[in-house]
This record gives C-alpha cells, sequence and structure tokens, in this order.
C-alpha cells in the first residue's frame, strides 16, 4: 500500500457549547489550525503517483474559502470540535478522491483528532 500526506492550515475562531461553566472551549476562542490529508492506492497512476501533490490545491481551495479567518460556529452545523471538523473534511476530501484514507486536525502543537473509515 502506498500513502501519502500533506499538511495545510487555516485560522479560525469557535466556541463549544453543552461544556460546563468556565470551561475555557465554552468561550469565543480561535486556533491556527493544522490539517493533513491522507491518501492510498494500491498501485501508483502511470506517472508514480498516489495523487500529484499539485491536485491537491483543491482542498487548500476548500479551506481557504470556507475555513480560514471565519468563526466556525456561523459555517457548521455542527459543533466544531477538533473530531467533528476531521469527519467533515474526510467527507468533502472523499468527493474529489476516493483515495482519501484519513484526515488528521490539530488545534495545538501538542493535539491531534483524526478520522478514517474502518
Amino acid at each position: 500500500m502506498f500513502m501519502i500526506s500533506k499538511q495545510f492550515s487555516f485560522s479560525a475562531s469557535h466556541r463549544l457549547d453543552g461544556l460546563e461553566d468556565g470551561h475555557p472551549c465554552s468561550r469565543l476562542h480561535g486556533h491556527n489550525y493544522c490539517i493533513e490529508i491522507q491518501l492510498s492506492a494500491e498501485r501508483l497512476s502511470d506517472t508514480g503517483f498516489v495523487v500529484d501533490y499539485a491536485d491537491l490545491q483543491e482542498f487548500e481551495r476548500i479551506l481557504d474559502q470556507e475555513m480560514d479567518h471565519r468563526h466556525l460556529n456561523d459555517v457548521m452545523q455542527f459543533s466544531p470540535t477538533a473530531e467533528n471538523i476531521a469527519i467533515y473534511l474526510y467527507g468533502r476530501a472523499k468527493e474529489i478522491w476516493q483515495s482519501v484514507s484519513c484526515v488528521r486536525v490539530s488545534e495545538t502543537s501538542k493535539t491531534w483528532a483524526e478520522y478514517r473509515e474502518s
């Protein structure tokens, strides 16, 4: 199995509802998100790629146009946790490439949420 991955970033604000009083994530705050998309294939294309990295600009366009410098609560119809952002972006990427195997979302340098189909 061949796998490639690429990281992207965007900045956005959010707040999470349903948390106990005083929880820092219940307040309006922002992150410099790091997103990693992973694609896999049993065989390489005729040019030797899983997917040409240049083709991943489509995913970057989604992040830039729909999420960068936005308030995610206004953009998404669900609680914008890292886990929910991961499954959302996985679905968006899967519409473009069937070879998507994983999307990871980081809000900080020490935390990641990941979605992959089982």
